[in-house]
């Protein structure tokens, strides 16, 4: 009997934590001890600028070239366990929270260094070079060290964890953090030109996608494409938090 969650729809995807098992993993070149469930790329009537994976690395594991193609940018987010990741030669050790931005181009290689396996998010987007405006640079932080910032007229029940100024043009996607408290709500139907991808790493919620109202929690993924109307209520008993994707700062390409 089919009695999981599963939607595939030209507005929006829900694919629940159910059916990410052994038989739907990929293998990468140049990786080892290593799996990953693609969440999302672009192909017809999906994803148009973007790929998510959920990756996990055994211990030992990991890459020295990551990212085969010169022009793409990625941000990567620890979701468990330990992972030595070395830009340009300088090494970081993440643990749990940790997110690195690491632009088109940059030089970078990862492994597990821990007894158990470690896994993560990892987002990959073709950079767009803007006239006049010089690329971003890597940098490592900690979602623990950054303080969420309000939504309006919310009183704090939902929040924003931004590693990225949003005012800062240089980046052409920002990968945030959102919280929920519970019983808190998106108190509109967002309809708006940013793709999301969503993966909710906590707790659960009924989300409001085009005309449908479905149940998410945590390991669930969402793909939205643009324009699809998009609420939300945050069921509890804790915090609803999904790591949020969305493309940002440039104008339509027309021709």
């Amino acid at each position: 009997m089919l009695t999981d969650r599963a939607v595939v729809t030209e507005a929006y995807t829900v694919i629940p934590r159910g059916v990410l098992r052994d038989i739907v993993t990929s293998n990468f070149p140049g990786w080892s001890g290593t799996r990953a469930w693609i969440l999302a790329k672009p192909v017809q009537g999906f994803a148009t600028t973007f790929a998510q994976y959920l990756v996990e690395i055994a211990p030992g594991g990991g890459s020295p070239h990551p990212e085969p193609e010169t022009g793409v940018q990625s941000v990567l987010f620890l979701l468990a366990g330990r992972l030595n990741l070395t830009i340009a030669g300088t090494e970081h050790h993440l643990e749990p929270g940790g997110y690195a931005y690491l632009p088109a181009g940059t030089d970078w290689s990862l492994t597990n260094p821990g007894q158990q396996p470690a896994s993560f998010s990892w987002i990959r987007k073709p950079y767009e070079p803007a006239e006049g405006i010089t690329p971003p640079a890597p940098f490592v932080t900690r979602e623990q060290d950054i303080t969420p910032t309000p939504m309006p007229d919310t009183d704090g029940t939902w929040a924003t964890t931004r590693f990225v100024d949003p005012d800062d043009l240089a980046h052409d996607m920002h990968v945030n953090i959102v919280t929920f408290q519970p019983g808190a709500v998106i108190p509109f139907a967002e309809t708006h030109v940013m793709e999301h991808g969503l993966y909710v790493l906590q707790g659960k919620a009924v989300y409001r996608l085009n005309d449908d109202w479905v149940e998410v929690h945590e390991g669930d993924f969402l793909w939205l494409r643009a324009f699809c109307p998009q609420a939300c209520y945050a069921g509890g008993p804790g915090p609803f938090r999904y790591l949020l994707y969305k493309d940002v700062n440039r104008q339509i390409r027309l021709t």
